[in-house]
């Protein structure tokens, strides 16, 4: 997925489908769209009120329509000062249940938009769990962390700020229009005369805005993918002493992110004194009209108050229009990953209580960019309960077979059996608990041991652990850590060494008891009394469990039933240590060199 916005574009069936969210919270939705209709016919009230208040104080005749009568007590039109008394006590209460009904709104719509970006959330990441690998091979994480944070939490503004917002403002100003016409509609005609300035100032902010949002969007998209890469990273940026390097490349896209964000600030700072300035001319036309035709002084406030409720929403409709666009858009790429159904695996039903573990690979070809094969007719058998070795130089293949077998990636061509039934016919819960990987990488995520052990899985409990800790033993050396299993371990397990990071590997391993064990490089990079340790545990997870292990070192697979040598995809030669070395191919010569090696070492 590309981090390039296209141009914010109003699409009604993107706003359908967000909408399609609120389906659960109807209610809330139809009662806001109520609240939003009471609160336009509303806004005129007071004005009118307050117009006949001055009228009355100033010994005009004042006439009312019926309804106002339905709120005033009997003996209101008495006198002047029981009108005046009588409506101040009503405008009290009425300011009261407006300020209510008006909190419920606003309160209610930013409710709902937190209701449906947390279920979209849910949603996406549910998606983003389950895509294939390769997905994620070309998808930088900070693009996906914006998708499922930003651009969702944007998804908010089109509730608390979009579409039943702006309806509201345009459903206020029409009924306040409609108002001032029925009052005097010569001189709502003339306070409208400058209205044509406000019109071509909300036309070129919004356009400027627009363009404005799409930038910073795309700003935003570069830093998160940026940063997260470089966090990451920075052990090899500053093995390299490419801090300022990187640094500038940083300050680049943090300098892009500035001035799209100037850009916005700048058209505010335009509009809103335009916006004034239309406002000062209307009144000053107001002022004018009734002071040259001594018309009366309760129409001039009223008609002031007007004007203040046109235009404190059409100061921000242009705004929350731009808002209502760029919530659109975010809704528009978070829905692209909704529907991205190429990346998702398609998984199938069968899930037996037992799986043996008999493996069979027949004439399977894989390639992660077809037509470049990096398995090119691989077939094998592991019958189960049986230990395979795959050896070969780096990028033979060895690792890619692992990762089809556990479906992280499809393959092109061939067949892939585990019992007599193909992967694809598993469920994929059920196969992937039944395969326990242990890879040379182990990553540990931010928490306690026991948390990284039983990845929260609340049905192990602790004697489990601490029996399976045992079996490997490592119970003594984690009870020796400060708080034992409660041990906090920092971000990929940073505090603690390869080994040991790779021994609670095994821990979870042995826990999981699955029927095939992948251990991928379990003894590469580790020192020789580590390496004793890792390899009397790797005795204890293989036995009596099908087993493929990866080793760059000959010694650690000696004891394997089974060896299959691959070189450039394809498989060379297959047998025992002793078949192997008796055949003096590619197993002999890659045990010369190892053996070569040790000996200058």
């Amino acid at each position: 997925m590309s981090s390039t916005q296209p141009k914010p574009i109003f699409k009604a069936t993107i706003l359908k489908r967000v909408f399609s969210f609120v389906q659960p919270y109807k209610y809330v939705f139809v009662l806001n769209v109520i609240l939003s209709i009471f609160l336009a016919f509303a806004t005129p009230v007071r004005p009118y009120l307050i117009q006949a208040t001055v009228n009355a104080a100033i010994g005009k005749a004042v006439s009312f329509p019926g309804w106002v009568h339905w709120f005033l007590p009997a003996n209101a039109f008495d006198s002047a000062l029981q009108l005046i008394l009588s409506i101040t006590v009503f405008q009290v209460g009425f300011i009261i249940a407006e300020t209510i009904m008006r909190f419920f709104f606003t309160f209610g719509m930013a409710w709902l938009g937190q209701q449906v970006i947390r279920d979209l959330r849910n949603k996406v990441y549910d998606k983003i769990m389950h895509w294939e690998m390769r997905q994620f091979d070309k998808t930088p994480i900070g693009t996906l962390t914006t998708r499922t944070i930003n651009d969702i939490e944007s998804i908010n503004d089109i509730f608390s700020d979009g579409l039943i917002p702006i309806l509201a403002d345009l459903l206020t100003i029409i009924v306040t229009l409609t108002t001032m016409l029925f009052i005097d509609w010569k001189l709502t005609l003339i306070c409208l005369i400058p209205f044509p300035i406000m019109l071509v100032a909300t036309y070129f902010f919004k356009e400027s805005v627009n363009k404005s949002f799409v930038q910073v969007r795309n700003a935003v998209a570069a830093l998160n993918a940026f940063v997260q890469e470089h966090i990451s990273g920075m052990q090899v940026v500053q093995v390299f002493a490419a801090e300022e390097k990187e640094m500038q490349k940083f300050q680049k896209i943090n300098g892009q992110h500035k001035v799209a964000n100037i850009k916005a600030i700048f058209a505010y700072s335009v509009f809103f004194p335009v916006v004034e300035v239309v406002l000062a001319l209307s009144i000053g036309l107001i002022v004018w009209w009734v002071a040259d035709r001594s018309l009366d002084a309760g129409l001039l406030v009223a008609f002031i108050l007007f004007l203040n409720q046109i235009f404190r929403p059409l100061r921000m409709i242009a705004d929350k229009f731009n808002v209502l666009q760029m919530g659109m858009v975010a809704a528009e790429r978070v829905f692209k990953v909704l529907d991205n159904e190429d990346v998702t695996l398609n998984e199938g039903t069968y899930a037996p209580a037992i799986i043996k573990g008999k493996i069979e690979f027949k004439k399977v070809q894989f390639a992660y960019n077809p037509p470049n094969w990096v398995l090119n007719e691989i077939d094998f058998t592991v019958e189960a309960g049986k230990t395979v070795a795959l050896v070969g130089h780096t990028g033979s293949g060895k690792t890619s077979i692992i990762s089809i077998l556990n479906r992280l990636y499809p393959y092109q061509a061939g067949a892939i059996l585990l019992d007599d039934h193909a992967i694809e016919t598993y469920s994929l819960d059920r196969l992937r608990a039944s395969i326990g990987v242990v890879l040379q990488d182990v990553f540990l995520f931010s928490g306690s041991v026991y948390d990284n052990i039983t990845l929260r899985n609340e049905s192990i409990t602790k004697e489990q652990v601490h029996a399976a800790a045992k079996m490997i033993d490592m119970h003594d050396f984690i009870m020796q850590l400060p708080g034992g299993y409660d041990y906090q371990v920092m971000e990929r397990g940073a505090t603690l060494s390869l080994g040991q990071r790779q021994l609670l590997s095994f821990i979870r391993a042995l826990l999981y008891n699955p029927s095939v064990l992948i251990l991928d490089e379990a003894t590469s990079s580790i020192d020789t009394e580590s390496e004793q340790l890792i390899e009397k545990a790797i005795d204890t997870l293989i036995q009596g469990r099908t087993s493929i292990v990866i080793a760059h070192r000959l010694s650690t697979i000696r004891k394997a039933d089974k060896i299959i040598v691959l070189d450039k995809g394809q498989i060379k030669e297959m047998g025992t240590h002793n078949e192997l070395l008796q055949l003096g191919g590619f197993y002999t010569n890659l045990n010369e060199m190892q053996f070569a090696q040790k000996k200058e070492a």
